[in-house]
C-alpha cells in the first residue's frame, strides 16, 4: 500500500499571506499619496515663484504693482493650482488690513503683495494660524519664503 502525501496550504497560512499583502499594499498606497501631495505642493511653489517674478518685473517696468493678475496676461490669469483653484493676489498698499495674510502675531506677512494658493481644501482666511489657512501654499516675507502656511 503506497500512501500519497499531498502538501497543501492551510487556511491559516493563506490568511497570513493575505494579511501581509494587505499591510504592504496599504503602506505603498500611503507612500504614493504622500508623494502626490508633495508633487502638488512643489508645483504650486514653482507657479508662485513664476508669478512673483512676473509681478516684480511688472513693478520695475511700470513703477507699481498691477491691480490684478489679468494685467500680466491671459496665461498668468488663467493659471490654477493643482486643485483647480485660481491663485490669490492682493496688493498690500491698496487693500484693507483685514484682507491681508497675517502671521501668528496677526502681523501682515508681506509689505508689497500677497500671493498664495488656498491649498487642497480650497478655503482660506487671513490669519495663517486659522484651520482653513494651514494647508495654504504661500509667498511670505516679500518673497523670501515659499511653502505651506503652517511652516511659516
Amino acid at each position: 500500500m503506497s500512501a500519497h502525501l499531498t502538501r497543501a496550504f492551510t487556511l491559516i497560512e493563506i490568511a497570513m499571506v493575505l494579511a501581509i499583502l494587505g499591510v504592504l499594499s496599504s503602506s505603498a498606497t500611503a507612500g504614493y499619496l504622500r508623494y502626490q501631495d508633495r508633487a502638488r505642493q512643489t508645483q504650486v511653489i514653482v507657479d508662485l515663484s513664476t508669478i512673483s517674478k512676473e509681478l516684480d518685473g511688472y513693478e520695475v517696468t511700470s513703477g507699481g504693482l498691477p491691480p490684478d493678475l489679468a494685467t500680466l496676461g491671459a496665461d498668468i490669469a488663467a493659471m490654477t493650482d493643482p486643485w483647480g483653484n485660481p491663485y490669490e493676489y492682493t496688493v498690500v498698499a491698496t487693500s484693507p488690513i483685514g484682507k491681508l495674510r497675517k502671521d501668528k502675531f496677526l502681523v501682515p506677512i508681506n509689505s508689497d503683495y500677497d500671493l498664495y494658493s488656498k491649498g487642497p481644501d480650497g478655503k482660506s482666511v487671513s490669519p495663517l494660524t486659522a484651520k482653513p489657512s494651514r494647508d495654504d501654499i504661500i509667498r511670505g516675507s516679500n518673497g523670501s519664503y515659499f511653502g505651506r502656511a503652517d511652516g511659516y
